[in-house]
C-alpha cells in the first residue's frame, strides 16, 4: 500500500463526527489485521442520494486500505420501521417494497464500492431463522432503562406519546447483527449513534470483542440547513441526469461547498484545504473550485465526458444572453406534486416583487428560462430541474427546484 500506519489512520477518521473507543479504534487499525466493517442500510427508497454516499465513501476509504466490507441490507429491520429520531411510530414495510429496494440499492453501491470486495449481507438471513424463544432471550439481554435512554424514545416516553413494544427490537436486532456478523468496526450517521453502542454492548455479552462505532455527519441539503433528504426536496439523486447533477452542485454556497468537499470528495484534505486559503485571500473563484467539486461528483456516477458535457452546458446558460458571473443562486421546493408554479417561482425567486408582476412581466415577454422566452403564464416547472431564469435585462438568479 505504501502508506504509514499513522497517514492510513488519519484518512480513515477523516470527515468522522465520532469514534467509540479511538484508542480500540487504532489499536485494530495497527494490528494489521484484515478487519470487519459494517454499515447497514435499510432499504426505505428505490434511490440513494449524495447524503447516503458520505457512509458508502468512508467504506470504501476502508476497502482501498485492505478491510473486508460487509454492506448490510437490513431487509428485516426495513419490516419493523427505524424509529430513529421519529416522534412517532413509523409504518413499517412491505416485504415487496424491501425487495424492490434492496434491488435498487445493490446497482447503485457499486459505482462507489468494489464488487468483487464487497460482501452484501441480509439481516433476514438469520433473524428469520430465529424463533420466538430465541427472541425473547435476545430481548433478555437488554433493559427497558437502557432503551429510554436514547432521545426519542425518552422525548415520546416524557410527552405521552406512544412506543410501540417492536420499536424496541430495532436497535436490538441491529445490535445482533454484529454479533452474526462479527464486526470490528460499525459505521452509521451520528443519529445511530445509540443503535451501535448496543452492538458493542451485545458483543461483549456474546463474547466478542466489542466494536469500534465510528458515526459520520449527516449530510446537509442543497439549502445548507436542514439534512439532505427527498421529502425535502434539498437532495441531488445519484442517478439524476448528468446536466442536473453538475447543476445542482454550482447550487450550493461558497460556505457549503467546503463541507460536501470534506464528506464526498477523494481530494487529499491538503489539496482541498490550499484550495480554501486561496479562496480567502482572493486568488481565487470559488466558483472555479466548486467546478472542480462538480465535475468530480458528477464523473463518479457516470464518466468524464458526461461530466465534462454538463460542465458546458452548465456554461452555456451563462454565456447566453451575458448572464453575470455572481448570479444569484437559489433553490426552491415544490409543495404541487406536479410541479412549482412559474408565477410562484418568480417572486420567491425575488426576481418579481408578487405573483400578478409575475404575470405582468411573462405578458411582455420579459421573462426567459435558459435564454428562451417563456409566454405561458400558467407554466408548472418540474422538481428536479435547474436552469437560469432572467427577467428584463439585469435580474438573474440560478434555479433549482426541489
Amino acid at each position: 500500500m505504501g502508506e504509514s500506519t499513522d497517514s492510513v489512520i488519519e484518512g480513515l477518521k477523516r470527515g468522522a463526527d465520532e469514534i467509540l473507543v479511538e484508542a480500540d479504534f487504532i489499536k485494530k487499525i495497527n494490528s494489521g489485521k484484515q478487519l470487519r466493517i459494517k454499515a447497514g442500510f435499510d432499504p426505505t427508497a428505490p434511490d440513494l442520494h449524495l447524503g447516503h454516499t458520505v457512509l458508502i465513501n468512508k467504506l470504501r476509504q476502508f476497502q482501498l486500505a485492505g478491510h473486508h466490507i460487509l454492506f448490510l441490507i437490513g431487509d428485516f429491520t426495513g419490516m419493523i420501521g427505524d424509529p430513529t429520531g421519529k416522534s412517532a411510530t413509523r409504518p413499517p414495510l412491505t416485504k415487496e417494497d424491501v425487495v424492490e429496494n434492496a434491488k435498487s440499492y445493490q446497482q447503485q453501491i457499486f459505482k462507489i464500492l468494489d464488487p468483487e470486495k464487497t460482501e452484501i449481507v441480509f439481516n433476514s438471513t438469520w433473524m428469520s431463522s430465529l424463533s420466538a424463544a430465541d427472541l425473547i432471550q435476545l430481548a433478555a439481554k437488554h433493559t427497558v432503562a437502557r432503551m429510554l435512554e436514547r432521545d426519542d424514545f425518552s422525548k415520546r416516553y416524557t410527552n405521552g406519546k406512544p412506543i410501540a413494544v417492536h420499536e424496541f427490537l430495532y436497535p436490538l436486532i441491529q445490535g445482533y447483527d454484529s454479533v452474526v456478523l462479527k464486526a470490528d468496526i460499525e459505521l452509521g450517521g451520528t443519529d445511530q449513534k445509540f443503535n451501535l453502542l448496543v452492538g458493542r454492548q451485545l458483543q461483549e455479552v456474546y463474547g466478542q470483542a466489542p466494536q469500534v462505532v465510528m458515526t459520520m455527519p449527516i449530510l446537509e441539503g442543497l439549502d445548507g440547513v436542514q439534512k439532505m433528504s427527498k421529502s425535502l426536496g434539498n437532495y441531488i439523486g445519484i442517478n439524476e441526469a448528468p446536466n442536473e447533477m453538475f447543476a445542482k452542485l454550482m447550487s450550493i454556497s461558497d460556505v457549503l461547498m467546503w463541507r460536501y468537499f470534506e464528506l464526498l470528495s477523494f481530494k487529499e484534505m491538503s489539496e482541498i484545504e490550499s484550495w480554501r486559503q486561496k479562496c480567502e485571500k482572493g486568488e481565487e473563484n470559488p466558483k472555479n473550485i466548486k467546478e472542480k467539486l462538480a465535475l468530480e461528483i458528477v464523473e463518479r456516477f457516470n464518466d468524464r465526458d458526461k461530466a465534462v458535457k454538463a460542465k458546458e452546458a452548465f456554461e452555456a446558460r451563462f454565456k447566453h444572453g451575458q448572464v453575470p458571473d455572481d448570479i444569484e443562486q437559489v433553490t426552491l421546493v415544490a409543495e404541487q406534486s406536479d410541479g412549482y408554479p412559474i408565477a410562484n417561482l418568480l417572486k420567491n425567486a425575488g426576481l418579481t416583487a408578487s405573483t400578478s408582476d409575475a404575470h405582468r412581466m411573462i405578458k411582455q415577454g420579459a421573462v426567459k428560462m435558459d435564454g428562451e422566452k417563456i409566454s405561458d403564464n400558467k407554466l408548472l416547472v418540474a422538481k428536479g430541474k435547474s436552469f437560469v431564469l432572467q427577467v428584463g435585462k439585469r435580474k438573474f438568479a440560478a434555479i433549482t427546484i426541489g
